[in-house]
């Protein structure tokens, strides 16, 4: 086992039901100066890291990670998962959205980028964008 699975066990574990997080525990896994990118947005400082899931909590009825699979080395992992989560402006549905996190480490986290689908997280929940763009997934995939 890498000497430091223990630091992706920590995060993992953070991250499972993130909506009942302790948001001041994010210091315990990032260093200061963690660099964090989404499809999104992109962060250069724990202080606006821990302002963007203060915000995306405070929206979301739930949210919660399932782990499919990782690969770690000495410096880096990558964590494939399922995120489940309800958001009141989306129907307050459960949505599912696979992604991968990509983390460089040190003794805590010092980057962080996650990769999904934008459109099965936002735009395709939506009622006329969602129905344009499972037309237009469904027009390339023939």
């Amino acid at each position: 086992m890498i000497a430091d699975a223990s630091l992706i066990e920590r995060f993992k574990t953070y991250f499972r039901v993130l909506h009942e997080a302790d948001l001041s525990r994010l210091r315990e896994i990032y260093r200061e100066q963690v660099v964090f990118r989404d499809p999104v947005h992109e962060m250069r400082r724990l202080v606006q890291l821990e302002d963007y899931f203060t915000s995306l909590c405070s929206d979301l009825s739930e949210c919660r990670f399932e782990y499919l699979d990782e690969m770690i080395s000495e410096r880096s992992a990558y964590l494939k998962w399922v995120m489940h989560f309800k958001h009141p402006k989306l129907g307050n549905r459960l949505i599912s959205v696979r992604g991968v996190s990509h983390l460089k480490f040190g003794e805590k986290i010092e980057y962080h980028e996650d990769f999904y689908d934008m459109g099965a997280m936002l735009y395709e929940q939506l009622p006329v964008l969602g129905n344009v763009t499972r037309w237009l997934k469904l027009r390339l995939a023939s």
